[in-house]
């Protein structure tokens, strides 16, 4: 299948060689060609450039993109997206007064999640999932990490990383499974977390390794959740099982997680709502991409991410959507990146960097998404008419996609 985009008004993203991410004052610079064709070939992008070095020849398709930028679609590197039922109650609880603290007190939060995905069969969990995943691809997310951590029991957990395998298998985006069994205390472990971790570690991870069910492995490191040693400790056994760490921390308080994270060379540290001048040193020349998640804090009023204090501080940044049922219950990339520019102060350049090539490497897919690269996938955004991509964080509540195309093929 041969598709020729012609008269494109900005290609962005354009990197003629693959680069993992962009740090620092790099973010700022995005590359992109104006009146520009992109050439689309068995699934990859097989060429591209200035229209007046357009290919002729056949084409099964052909797509005029005047006055339309083309991008590469969003790397959501941070999602829940697999889950059963809401929990709007908790939402009208915190506009009535109740913390985040409170309602997971009062067994609501992630155990309440947990209570209701473990009452419900695998096959609705899936039904429940594949309509938010087709929503996320039809708002331009072309790869999503999707995280298990709804169980919090054996069969729980599995239950959820079968489904999110069963996804990848059925939609053609690019799907990456993390475990995060470590992602609360159950009720009957309250009082003896060393019990669950040995349940995680003896009997959760010997069997998602036997079915090959995750990609990377997660905890929850944060007061009153899992403790920095905690959190080593299941670090230390995903690493025996091949699985990389991506770890929840500094989302309320700053307890030395980073530097741990940092230590057992996690691929990256989300949230980071709080963040200290020693994670800061810490994360500096390291492998491991500190991940925003704006729209949790839009959602739950609580501080955003320092950007412009950790970019000039040379770092490199990834923006997620955090897509959850409490605390995100929305996957759009698009207001993520709006959200970035407007209460983060990122300019459009650096929140398009931090939600494609640095949410690539986020998600360990550095070679093959986040850019306008030849070899890489055909996944891109086609928006409708724009006066230039600024106003796609400026238009936040527009819908300013016309086409999607996903791994070649147009959704």
């Amino acid at each position: 299948m041969k598709i020729l985009i012609k008269n494109i008004k900005e290609l962005l993203q354009v990197r003629e060689n693959n680069i993992d991410k962009v740090s620092g004052r790099e973010m700022a610079t995005l590359p992109k060609i104006d009146n520009a064709f992109l050439l689309i070939e068995n699934n990859l992008i097989a060429d591209f450039g200035t229209m007046r070095n357009c290919p002729d020849g056949h084409f099964d398709k052909i797509i005029d993109a005047t006055g339309r930028t083309v991008l590469p679609t969003w790397v959501d590197s941070h999602t829940h997206i697999v889950y059963a039922g809401n929990r709007e109650q908790e939402f009208v609880d915190r506009i009535n007064g109740l913390t985040y603290e409170e309602i997971a007190n009062r067994g609501g939060g992630i155990l309440n999640s947990a209570k209701k995905l473990n009452a419900t069969s695998e096959d609705e969990i899936y039904n429940q999932s594949k309509v938010r995943l087709e929503e996320v691809m039809q708002q331009g997310t072309g790869a999503v990490e999707i995280k298990s951590g709804y169980g919090l029991t054996v069969e729980g957990e599995l239950k959820m990383l079968r489904v999110i395998k069963k996804l990848s298998q059925n939609y053609p985006i690019k799907i990456k499974a993390t475990f995060l069994g470590a992602h609360a205390f159950p009720m009957e472990f309250k009082e003896n977390h060393s019990a669950y971790i040995d349940l995680i570690i003896n009997e959760m991870l010997p069997r998602i390794a036997a079915e090959n069910l995750a990609d990377y492995i997660d905890a929850f490191l944060e007061t009153g959740y899992f403790s920095v040693e905690e959190t080593e400790r299941i670090m230390e056994a995903g690493k025996q099982y091949g699985l990389t760490a991506k770890i929840h921390v500094n989302q309320f308080t700053a307890i030395d997680g980073i530097k741990a994270c940092v230590k057992h060379e996690a691929l990256s540290v989300d949230h980071l709502e709080i963040v200290t001048d020693e994670d800061i040193a810490a994360l500096k020349n390291s492998k491991t991409m500190p991940v925003a998640l704006p729209s949790c804090s839009y959602f739950i009023s609580i501080p955003y991410t320092p950007a412009r204090h950790m970019i000039s501080a040379g770092l490199p940044l990834a923006l997620a959507s955090d897509f959850n049922p409490g605390t995100t219950p929305s996957g759009n990339m698009n207001f993520v990146v709006a959200t970035a520019c407007i209460k983060m102060k990122m300019t459009p350049e650096e929140a398009i960097n931090a939600a494609t090539i640095n949410g690539a490497y986020a998600m360990g897919i550095s070679e093959t998404h986040g850019s306008i690269t030849k070899g890489k996938s055909a996944s891109l955004i086609i928006t409708k008419p724009l006066t230039s991509y600024y106003q796609l964080p400026y238009a936040f509540a527009s819908n300013l996609i016309e086409q999607v195309i996903i791994e070649g093929k147009l959704i």
